[in-house]
């Protein structure tokens, strides 16, 4: 079968082995991808691999074991690899079945980006009224922190670089960084890491949490305790990851776009063969949201 492999110039599409199902997996005939910024910056360099985390497709196979939908079925998938490939084995605990009336790209934009977002805000515990920041709110998970943390009953502020990139995102206040804060906050989602981190945690109500959640900034994060004294900031930070299995996670998120009531952000969207070229814009920053391939 088809696949995105690593080559000397980057992704390519290349030829690799069939998945072979486990008996609690379903096998997916793989329609739509999205791209994440971690899985593109930190790739395998293993020429070979096929790397993916996020796809939505069609049920070629159901489990053997009973499990999960019926062949047939149009579903979105989560896994640490296999989605940049024709097919993919898929645990059932890992899927969630996509309503008729939404588009297959526009599920497989929620696995990571939307689960992560939603799992870092229940994490935040009650913020009804609280004020929450979100750094790179203009980004995949960013964008769904943003409208989940509405959804929640936060007073939102957007953290964006570039104030172009604020558009629809939904926020009450958009800041070009923690530092332009104009009082403290009660929680705040992390997607950039470095100096941005740094400057959020200082900025912490007493007892305020951050959720670190990201380093799009690819930097080192250097706290300055006795310059949080100072500010009187008395919050924590905890390192966010995403817990598994996400078929449930993955049906709630499902359910608000199809209410509308949370609109996947697609930035960039085309036929896999541009897959190279997605991935250098994501990398570069230059995607709004999502970036979405289609296979043929």
């Amino acid at each position: 079968m088809r696949a995105l492999l690593n080559g000397p110039q980057g992704l390519r599409l290349g030829e690799t082995a069939e998945p072979t199902p486990r008996p609690n997996q379903a096998l997916i005939a793989v329609k739509a991808v999205s791209l994440n910024f971690g899985e593109v910056a930190y790739r395998s360099p293993r020429p070979d691999f096929v790397s993916g985390w996020d796809a939505a497709g069609i049920v070629l196979r159901a489990a053997a074991d009973g499990s999960g939908p019926a062949e047939g079925a149009r579903v979105v998938t989560f896994g640490w690899s296999g989605a940049w490939a024709q097919r993919r084995a898929v645990d059932t605990g890992e899927l969630a079945i996509v309503p008729d009336d939404v588009d297959l790209g526009v599920a497989a934009a929620l696995p990571v980006a939307g689960v992560t977002a939603l799992q870092a805000v229940r994490r935040l515990g009650s913020i009804l009224g609280r004020r929450v920041l979100v750094t790179g709110a203009s980004g995949g998970v960013g964008r769904y922190a943003v409208r989940l943390a509405a959804l929640a009953g936060a007073h939102v502020i957007a953290s964006v670089g570039d104030p172009a990139k604020a558009a629809r995102l939904g926020a009450d206040e958009i800041v070009p960084g923690p530092e332009a804060l104009d009082r403290p906050v009660y929680g705040v989602l992390d997607t950039v890491g470095g100096a941005q981190l740094a400057e959020a945690f200082y900025r912490l109500e007493p007892d305020g949490v951050v959720q670190a959640v990201g380093r799009a900034a690819r930097q080192t994060t250097t706290i300055d305790f006795e310059e949080a004294g100072t500010r009187s900031a008395r919050g924590r930070i905890e390192n966010f990851n995403i817990t598994a299995p996400l078929g449930d996670d993955l049906a709630y998120l499902l359910d608000l776009v199809r209410t509308g009531r949370l609109t996947p952000e697609i930035g960039w969207r085309g036929p896999w063969e541009r897959a190279e070229e997605a991935a250098a814009a994501l990398l570069d920053r230059r995607v709004k949201g999502k970036a979405v391939l289609d296979l043929a």
